[in-house]
């Protein structure tokens, strides 16, 4: 265990001390073994550096190390789909599950043509961690297919998802492995996937799927969830830097659910968004929409289709200047928030923010790379990690399979209530243990996460 001094001590201090939470001004420094030993790899080689490096100062067995350091189950299969002209298309799917040992496995399915078994293996390990750190009785999955929705009709798209289903059924269910929304997967995906996991199951199952519609029993609450979540830690870092959300700029990379629901809670509370980038599909490259006094997220909804992309001819008519996608990094702001895909501030670009800025919020996985967060630090910029940035979707899922499990749904005053108390509770036993083991804010999300993991699976006796 480590000590408040940051060595090894017989002390428990994972679940503890929570009452000790004090705000501070400084960050201890990056351990810099720990961030440059993963500085420049793939973003599955950069997961499992992490946790060696978390496993190391927990000085975790060679048993407890080999059987979290990689999936527990892996399913890769093809999905067969009729197009809408009737030709055959074979799409390549993944089911991966990396623990379940503090509970059933949640997390996000993915439709992208950039799609891969090695970030679907990352992303899962990742929601292990997640969970873990969010003090949450669940275990941590993924799910992916290569394709490209925006080339696919609703059809083509409903038999993709139901495909993929059908593939991975055997290890779906409310109390096994539980599917949610990610890139470009919502609730209508959702819902497509939920019928026809009960279709073969026989029975109904609304907590087998998580983010579906309110008419299946989604959770009132939960479309805001991740965006708003992502807020209410980003207000909690602000506090202890003696920063107000109505006195910072931010610059938000992406426009999908996560990210369009943050500019709407952020322009609420007083934050002026000066930039957003979207991927125009149309042209097959990002742009990004800058308007310095600020955008409004009212005006950008008529011009964004449901996949985030935003129509650049309609928004430069409303006075928004159009530039290239990466210029959302060159904003003069005190907050970025790339809120797309992963590794999108690494080494080669990292030198390209402001000298303004003051926080990133990994509102994406990984968003931001190992190199690049010691670059930041280095600046004493700080890195408000994914682990605690992007899970205000988990915790509504979770919200959302407790309320199936009793058959009682709750308004969302009371959803998005519990979510701002959860994450608030997670991000200062977070803090308190970064400034007591003296690492950043990152690092303590892991080694508090990897030790709840580990203690679970001792618990099992499974090591």
């Amino acid at each position: 265990m480590l000590g408040d001094n940051g060595v090894h001590s017989p002390r428990t201090w994972v679940d503890g001390d929570q009452a000790h939470f004090r705000r501070h001004k400084e960050r201890h420094s990056v351990a810099r073994g720990f961030s440059v030993a993963v500085a420049g790899a793939s973003v599955l080689r950069q997961a499992q550096l992490r946790f060696e490096a978390a496993a190391r100062r927990l000085e975790l067995s060679e048993a407890e190390r080999e059987l979290l350091g990689s999936p527990r189950l892996e399913l890769h299969f093809r999905i067969p789909v009729r197009l809408d002209d009737g030709r055959p298309r074979i799409f390549s799917g993944f089911c991966i599950l990396h623990s379940d040992a503090l509970g059933p496995a949640k997390g996000g399915l993915r439709f992208h043509p950039q799609e891969s078994a090695d970030r679907v293996r990352a992303l899962a390990m990742g929601m292990t961690w997640q969970s873990a750190a969010l003090g949450l009785p669940l275990g941590g999955c993924a799910g992916g297919v290569i394709c490209d929705p925006h080339g696919l009709g609703a059809h083509e798209t409903e038999a993709l998802a139901r495909g993929w289903t059908r593939q991975a059924g055997a290890a779906l269910g409310a109390r096994r492995l539980v599917p949610g929304p990610d890139v470009m997967v919502g609730e209508r995906e959702l819902m497509w996937l939920l019928d026809e996991l009960e279709t073969l199951g026989g029975a109904r199952a609304p907590g087998a799927v998580a983010g579906k519609g309110l008419v299946l029993g989604g959770s009132r609450g939960c479309p805001q969830a991740a965006g708003y979540g992502l807020v209410y830690l980003l207000r909690e870092a602000l506090r202890e830097r003696d920063l107000r959300l109505d006195a910072v700029r931010v610059s938000v990379q992406g426009y999908g659910t996560v990210a369009r629901h943050a500019v709407q809670l952020l322009t609420q509370l007083g934050a002026t968004v000066t930039c957003v980038s979207s991927w125009d599909a149309a042209a097959g490259a990002a742009r990004a929409f800058v308007k310095p006094a600020g955008v409004d997220p009212r005006e950008l909804e008529p011009i964004t289709d449901r996949h985030g992309s935003i129509d650049a001819a309609r928004a430069e008519a409303l006075g928004y200047t159009v530039l290239p996608g990466d210029a959302w990094l060159e904003q003069e702001v005190e907050i970025l928030l790339p809120a797309a895909l992963e590794q999108q501030l690494r080494e080669d670009n990292v030198a390209r923010t402001h000298s303004a800025l003051r926080l990133v919020v990994e509102g994406a996985g990984s968003a931001v790379s190992e190199g690049a967060a010691a670059a930041l630090a280095a600046r004493g910029v700080a890195v408000l990690p994914d682990l605690l940035a992007n899970a205000g979707g988990l915790v509504c899922s979770y919200f959302e399979q407790v309320q199936g499990e009793v058959n009682y749904a709750w308004d969302a005053d009371e959803v998005l209530g519990r979510l701002d108390l959860t994450l608030t509770s997670a991000y200062q036993a977070v803090s308190a243990l970064a400034e007591r083991a003296r690492v950043d804010l990152r690092e303590a999300a892991l080694l508090l996460a990897v030790e709840r993991v580990a203690a679970a699976c001792r618990a099992r006796r499974w090591v």
